[in-house]
């Protein structure tokens, strides 16, 4: 319990020192103040095509749990363990399986014990898996949601995993990169990283790509193994320490990389947003940047969320600055997606925010509910999967 403290209390510590670094009071609590909403000219009016209610949600606690479209379904959990198919047109409940009780042997008058969902989901070769706090991975049937296999790593699965090539690869908390065979969830390989005394809540997802396994570690550097044996290939630099204190040394990179044909884009929660070629590690750019939380892109321009919820457009050819919107500080804004000629970005009131795309400027908003927007949406075909923190998921058109 002390290990997750420390490492949830750091998130918060390390976002308020790297942003109310200020030489009076009042600036210090105007630097920490939220941004009210202000009044916008709606361009269009985002519709909900369906929602659905998911049970108990995630709550309070951290969670990356983030809806995925797959074989015409939308899969999606809740932290408790309840894992869902939906009906991709209508949000029907096509299955549902409690990971808590897979077997059906608690008793009425049994205490829940709560999987602790929080990694995932992924899909591939006709399975769902999903990564737990306890170290739980769970491989379901993609059509009827029974269990192919069941396996364990250690430490907490806060990050989606990747699947390639019939191998699914795990990167929990504790440093343990394993991969599994996805048919049968054999083991194929297992690595152990370093981790830092002092690291962030939150693991880089990997990314497989030409036969390389991509993530971020907490070291705050960008590393690649080979996916059929484990074995380490180049390693760069992304985080930056600024002092000599053990905080001032966090430079997780918890951001899941973006590939992008030669070329690997990355960000440090304190340091840099970097470009690296991915054939050798180089470092092609550097900018000082910092972020937890995921990139995207469209063309030539990579959109980011930094610490203060300030929203980027960023040359990915050469790092440089074509907008940024400050609007949004200390809301707790999630990672952008990108939806048309529009990025989307949600919030800690459950507001959705519609960007220009070449302007930074506001052009929709839409409410999904009062608990807040921790993870990015996703989008398929044009609609836009929200999942709120109560569990409420809606899948939203913005016609335009």
């Amino acid at each position: 319990m002390g290990f997750f403290n420390k490492k949830l209390i750091a998130t918060c510590i390390l976002v308020a020192s790297i942003t109310a670094c200020s030489s009076t009071d009042e600036e210090e609590e105007d630097s920490q103040a939220i941004a009210e909403l202000v009044e916008i000219e709606q361009q269009f009016k985002p519709s909900v095509k369906w929602s659905k209610g998911l049970g108990s949600g995630v709550k309070g606690y951290f969670s990356r749990i983030t809806p995925l479209v797959a074989y015409d379904k939308v899969y999606t959990a809740n932290r408790k363990g309840d894992s869902y198919a939906l009906d991709v047109e209508t949000g029907q409940e096509l299955w549902s399986v409690d990971l808590s009780d897979l077997e059906g042997t608690r008793g009425f008058f049994d205490g829940v014990v709560p999987a602790l969902v929080n990694g995932g989901p992924v899909a591939g070769i006709n399975k769902v898996f999903y990564g737990t706090e306890n170290g739980d991975v769970y491989a379901l049937d993609s059509e009827t949601g029974e269990m192919s296999w069941k396996s364990q790593v250690k430490g907490e699965v806060v990050s989606v995993p990747a699947i390639d090539s019939g191998i699914l690869v795990i990167n929990s908390a504790s440093g343990i990169l394993k991969a599994f065979n996805a048919s049968n969830g054999e083991e194929v390989w297992n690595v152990v990283q370093d981790v830092p005394a002092l690291t962030l809540r939150g693991t880089s997802a990997p990314v497989i790509s030409s036969g390389g396994v991509i993530l971020g570690t907490a070291a705050g550097e960008l590393t690649v193994y080979i996916l059929e044996n484990g074995q380490q290939g180049w390693t760069a630099e992304v985080g930056e320490a600024t002092g000599s204190t053990e905080l001032e040394g966090v430079i997780d990179v918890d951001v899941k990389p973006l590939v992008y044909g030669d070329k690997i884009y990355a960000i440090s929660s304190r340091g840099n947003l970097v470009s690296i070629e991915l054939r050798t590690g180089r470092v092609l750019w550097k900018r000082k940047y910092s972020s937890y939380r995921n990139l995207a892109m469209k063309g030539n321009t990579l959109f980011l969320t930094d610490l203060k919820g300030h929203v980027y457009a960023i040359n990915r050819n050469n790092g440089l600055e074509r907008w940024s919107q400050l609007a949004l500080t200390n809301r707790g804004v999630t990672g952008p997606l990108v939806d048309g000629k529009n990025i989307v970005v949600g919030d800690y009131q459950g507001y959705l925010h519609w960007l220009d795309i070449e302007t930074g400027d506001f052009v929709a908003r839409h409410y999904v509910d009062g608990s807040g927007i921790y993870s990015t949406p996703s989008i398929t075909k044009g609609v836009i999967y929200a999942q709120s923190r109560a569990g409420n998921l809606q899948a939203i058109t913005s016609a335009k």
